[in-house]
């Protein structure tokens, strides 16, 4: 039978049929509410001045209403009230005063832009506290006004984040449904990518590096599902939550297990339907976690019903003419061999999902988080020690050089908006300035392109609503959904985020004053200077990517050894559990996506500024793949528990173990351009000795574990060879 093109799986956080059920929606919907509400209820009492500062005061918040448990988002939520009130109070009290005020926004422009150095939790922290600043600096006060003033801000943002408390109280397991959701979706895509490697018509090479990167947004999901489903699991519907987050886990390990020489299979079966056969069957998993993925955010049980009977049977009569045309010397016994293989895993994988099925129907048993086990090894871990920003305070630490290239940048920004004709709101400069500039070139790069694309569609779609629309109710509705858009899209599309903010403003301020229409083009004019002068200074001091690399290579090959040491020691027997080992993997693959992270950011920056790309790639999947072969290894283990030599096989598994350790030891080595590349025979022979120090039996070419063993071996020395290479580019 023919087998069917393959339909791309949709991009979960932009497709509006499980958008509408994302937490990226939830989090657009309480925000608009939460800002638009207290705003209109405030405006029943007061007067519009005093109503939209606390508008600000509500919204300023709002950047930091992030999916988080209850604990972690009041103290991030507080902090930002806090620390936007204290810059609210300090800028409007210098605000009269010009030569005070320039002062003091570089000053906190620079101080709010060292806090990046907490990571990525910090940056809507960082971005708060300069979008108040903006804001705040128009605000020319006596001191009784500018008390009264931050006095409001404070309220509005006191008023949102016990606003925001109470919703995600109620909500708390809609949003574990909902990031849980999204780490399956994430799966699917890795899968529907592991799919195409059975495509005669995909580069390898090429498709490597996309599961790579696939695999660091796979990571990231996973970790945010970590840290909200492991935290706090109370109840019966938090188990079932609990039950599917280990199941996509150990599925997730089972497809790593399933990687095979995919050059082999081409080789020698390029002519038979089985390898298309096999993508069609791949794609229909994936297909299946996603529906288990929609079932979840729309808080229902999943029921299989993706049928896989007409892939099945399509393979085993493909599997029994290949067996006829091996026996006559036509196929490779090898590549028949590892058909047979591949197919077994992947349909050992179908029935894992079947049980991800179930998984998300009822309790199965009993959970380890459950059980009294210690998940704080898999949490993420914030903490914001002093120390930590004061130990940065130095010349050479890149966070230093990004808070005085922002303070610069701030500081012309500032005077390019004194030389405008207009003054009513220059602070606009300010403003796209401090939403641009980021702490590396790429992101300041990407953040240029969005945010001049999506005010400028912001700004002519907002004129054509002016044009035809003149009901303040329905400019209302307008201003909602722009306020609904803005948050909802910040960490998917921020183009769309741009447009909606863009839209956001000048509705506001029209509904304010009615015939401010010049305002539309003035914030045009203020975005291209803005977006001029940060371009410009992000050549500032800058912190090239590449200056980093050698550090970041030195943690991935450290974190596989301490890997390879906990997988050995799982596989013998040698420990009770795998908790170890899931902790080594976790820090493993978080090691290689702070590599890869940083190979596309270095990417993005001026092609001058390239170092060992090809290099860094082929480092990136040979790291990779190892984890790909410890996961088959385990496989093969489990599958042939019974008949297998137990201290021949631990023989072979320590040898493996001391000679891809001492191999990827020696590539630390190698990294330093004067040190010579020690040849790969210099590492011990493998299976020579069993774990007590006896002869071990000699295993047959054929045997999956040797030739699983062999690739490890191949691959390390591959991972020796590139970080050589990559040192003496490094260093040239």
């Amino acid at each position: 039978m023919p087998a069917t093109a393959k339909t791309p799986l949709m991009h979960y956080a932009l497709d509006l049929r499980t958008f509408i059920f994302s937490h990226y929606f939830y989090t657009g919907l309480r925000i608009a509410t939460g800002v638009v509400g207290l705003t209109l209820l405030v405006l029943q009492f007061s007067d519009l001045p005093t109503a939209m500062t606390v508008c600000i005061g509500a919204l300023s918040t709002s950047l930091m209403d992030l999916p988080s448990t209850l604990r972690h988002k009041f103290n991030e939520m507080l902090s930002s009230v806090l620390l936007c009130t204290v810059v609210t109070l300090v800028i409007s009290l210098c605000a009269p005063f010009h030569w005070l005020l320039s002062i003091m926004l570089v000053v906190v422009t620079f101080l709010a832009s060292m806090m990046v150095v907490y990571g990525k939790k910090a940056m809507p922290l960082q971005f708060s506290a300069l979008f108040v600043m903006t804001l705040s600096m128009e605000n020319a006060m006596n001191v009784e006004q500018a008390l009264f003033h931050t006095g409001l801000f404070l309220g509005g943002g006191l008023a949102y984040l016990a606003y925001s408390m109470m919703v995600s109280w109620f909500l708390r397991s809609r949003i574990k449904q909902q990031v849980l959701a999204e780490a399956l979706f994430e799966l699917a895509r890795y899968i529907n990518i592991k799919a195409d490697f059975y495509d005669m018509h995909v580069d390898l090479n090429s498709q490597f590096n996309t599961l790579v990167r696939q695999q660091i947004v796979l990571a990231e999901k996973q970790q945010a599902s970590r840290d909200l489903i492991l935290r706090d699991s109370k109840n019966q519907e938090d188990a079932i939550l609990v039950q599917v987050h280990f199941g996509m886990f150990d599925l997730y390990e089972h497809i790593l297990s399933t990687h095979t020489d995919y050059a082999i299979l081409r080789r020698h079966l390029a002519d038979a339907e089985v390898l298309t056969y096999l993508r069609d069957l791949v794609s229909k998993a994936a297909k299946d976690i996603e529906t288990i993925a929609y079932a979840i955010t729309r808080k229902r049980a999943s029921f299989a019903s993706i049928s896989y009977k007409a892939e099945m049977r399509s393979i085993e009569s493909e599997l029994q003419q290949l067996q006829q045309d091996s026996l006559a010397g036509k196929v490779s016994e090898e590549a028949l061999d590892i058909l047979r293989t591949t197919y077994t895993k992947i349909c050992d994988a179908i029935d894992m999902i079947g049980q991800l099925h179930h998984a998300t129907q009822s309790v199965q048993g009993p959970l380890p988080v459950l059980m009294g086990k210690d998940m704080t090894p898999f949490l993420t871990q914030q903490k914001y020690q002093l120390g930590v920003l004061v130990s940065n305070l130095r010349w050479q630490s890149p966070t230093f050089r990004f808070a005085v290239r922002a303070a610069l940048a701030i500081s012309c920004g500032l005077l390019a908006a004194d030389a405008l004709p207009y003054a009513g709101h220059g602070y606009w400069i300010v403003l796209t300035i401090a939403i641009i500039l980021k702490p590396s070139f790429s992101q300041t790069k990407q953040r240029r392109s969005d945010r001049l694309v999506g005010t400028l569609i912001g700004c002519v779609a907002t004129a054509l609503i002016l044009r035809f629309v003149h009901e303040p109710v329905a400019l209302l509705g307008f201003l909602f959904m722009a306020t609904v858009a803005a948050p909802a899209f910040i960490y998917v599309k921020y183009r769309y985020t741009a447009i909606a903010a863009s839209m956001q403003i000048l509705l506001q301020i029209n509904l304010v004053i009615p015939s401010s229409g010049h305002v539309i083009g003035e914030r045009l004019i203020d975005t291209l200077i803005g977006a001029a002068i940060a371009t410009a200074f992000s050549f500032v001091l800058p912190s090239w990517e590449y200056r980093t690399l050698p550090q970041l290579v030195r943690n991935v090959l450290k974190s596989n050894q301490r890997f390879l040491e906990a997988g050995n020691n799982l596989l013998q027997g040698k420990v009770l559990d795998d908790f170890i080992y899931r902790v080594c993997r976790k820090r493993f693959l978080d090691s290689i996506s702070e590599l890869v992270s940083t190979l596309v950011r270095m990417l993005d920056e001026p092609a001058s500024k390239h170092r060992a790309v090809e290099n860094l790639n082929q480092f990136i999947v040979q790291n990779y793949l190892v984890i790909a072969h410890v996961a088959a290894l385990r496989m093969l283990l489990r599958r042939n528990a019974e008949g297998l030599p137990q201290d021949a096989v631990n023989g072979e598994l320590d040898a493996a173990t001391a000679r891809v350790s001492k191999t990827l030891g020696l590539a630390e080595q190698v990294l330093d351009p004067n040190a010579p590349l020690p040849p790969s025979d210099a590492a011990p022979a493998a299976a020579e000795t069993t774990a007590g120090g006896g002869q071990a039996e000699s295993w047959p070419a054929w045997h999956p574990l040797q030739q699983r063993v062999e690739l490890l071996y191949q691959d390390s020395e591959k991972i020796a060879v590139n970080s050589a290479a990559i040192g003496r580019i490094l260093a040239a």
